[in-house]
């Protein structure tokens, strides 16, 4: 697949203009991904689904981003990322809008865990080694922002798609957010440009090889240990935007618009502010101290692991948002620094490869924690289960940081690669 580039230097600062068009997306990838948890007892009502039927629906979800992910990393370090990007949105967006027609559990798995799933896919490969090579002095704050859209796209999901289901019903959310995300691929075919994929720059016109591309991962420790890092950060991650709605709504006897507004808005405001000044600290201590990534993200990880026990057994509703609030605090400093990490110990052909490896084996994983959490709200006496399942995955916590220690401890210093400012993209930086 070949296409035109347009030189970046024609405008000098695109480079921030990316980061921004990038944000947008990124908004409606995880806003359209966090309705499903927000309206979940609305679809439970109207559906007759049981609490293991949903989990399914998104386990499934997670499961099949997990078999895409390496496929969309493979093709993400060889074709033209804009269009992957573009064909991404448009995708998963027609998807989300189409999951307000679903009639049952075999169209919800259709439609929101199969072709929302299909299309989000390929989004992340492309997208961060896009960031990363028009940023390098400023990687980590401009992978930072990128991420705070997450956070951003989740609160404005639970409190708007609570409200919307709450006077129109739930269809109408997947509605309004799958629309949005088709009026912004539209401005994204005229204003996202691309860079040459790093496969057209290697000597000699030679091509990377399906196993040189996504043996990237295997071949460095600290990137396997990352991606334990990585996985438990998703396994948490997966159960509490599909479960956190309903844990606060049984637990604190709320609505929708309340249950959803307090369980995506406190935790994921923390996070906003965490991974933007974790971004900012980390680009500046690890120019003379590379491993400072590595440690940062131990430590949230480590510290966030009590507190999310403690919020499965808060009986508080105030206690609760703080320790949300606490949680997402932990979470943002981790991910602000997920693929500025990888990068450092992955060579820049490899990297669309290697966050689709790193992607799917952490979401494979990740992708039974809703399924576990329905198990368990169902099996244990009511009111219980979901409280017992957030205070049992703070183990996984626990493992991930002690992951990273032993990368900082033995494989990150032989794994590194320097990166000098000047394999950037020209124009602009």
């Amino acid at each position: 697949m070949s296409e035109t580039i347009q030189p970046v230097t024609a405008r000098p600062r695109y480079k921030w203009e990316l980061l921004a068009l990038l944000f947008c997306a990124f908004f409606f990838h995880q806003g359209d991904r966090a309705i499903y948890g927000v309206v979940l007892s609305a679809i439970k009502g109207e559906l007759g689904l049981s609490d293991s039927q949903l989990g399914m629906v998104g386990t499934v979800l997670f499961a099949t981003l997990a078999v895409m992910m390496p496929i969309a990393g493979y093709l993400g370090d060889l074709w033209n990322r804009k269009r992957i990007i573009i064909g991404s949105l448009l995708f998963w967006s027609a998807a989300t809008m189409c999951t307000g027609f679903a009639g049952g559990l075999a169209a919800l798995i259709a439609l929101r865990s199969v072709a929302t799933a299909g299309g989000e896919s390929f989004y992340a490969p492309a997208a961060y080694p896009l960031l990363a090579a028009h940023h390098v002095r400023t990687r980590a704050l401009a992978l930072s922002i990128h991420q705070a859209s997450l956070y951003i796209g989740v609160m404005v999901s639970g409190f708007l798609g609570g409200y919307i289901a709450d006077q129109w019903g739930w269809r109408s959310a997947f509605y309004v957010f799958g629309g949005g995300g088709l009026v912004l691929g539209a401005i994204l075919m005229w204003r996202l440009l691309d860079a040459p994929p790093p496969a057209a720059q290697l000597a000699a016109g030679a091509r990377i090889s399906v196993w040189e591309a996504l043996g990237a991962v295997f071949r460095s420790p600290t990137a396997l240990l990352l991606t334990a890092g990585f996985t438990a950060i998703v396994f948490v991650n997966n159960a509490y935007v599909v479960w956190a709605p309903v844990f606060l709504q049984e637990r604190f006897q709320l609505n929708q618009t309340q249950a959803g507004g307090y369980a995506m808005f406190f935790h994921h405001l923390a996070a906003l502010l965490a991974i933007i000044g974790g971004g900012w600290l980390s680009d500046r201590l690890a120019v003379a101290r590379p491993v400072f990534r590595l440690q940062l993200m131990a430590t949230a990880m480590l510290l966030g692991a009590p507190v999310i026990f403690l919020l499965g057994r808060a009986g508080d509703l105030v206690l609760a948002c703080g320790l949300m609030a606490g949680f997402g605090l932990f979470r943002g400093l981790y991910e602000a620094n997920t693929h500025a990490a990888l990068f450092q110990v992955i060579a820049p052909r490899y990297r669309a490869s290697a966050v689709g490896i790193m992607t799917m084996l952490a979401f494979l994983v990740g992708s039974l924690a809703p399924l576990l959490l329905g198990h368990l709200r169902e099996t244990l006496p009511a009111g219980q289960g979901l409280g017992v399942g957030f205070s049992a995955i703070s183990g996984a916590y626990l493992l991930g940081g002690l992951a990273l220690v032993a990368a900082i401890l033995f494989t990150f210093r032989r794994d590194h690669c320097p990166e000098d400012a000047s394999q950037a993209i020209t124009g602009g930086h």
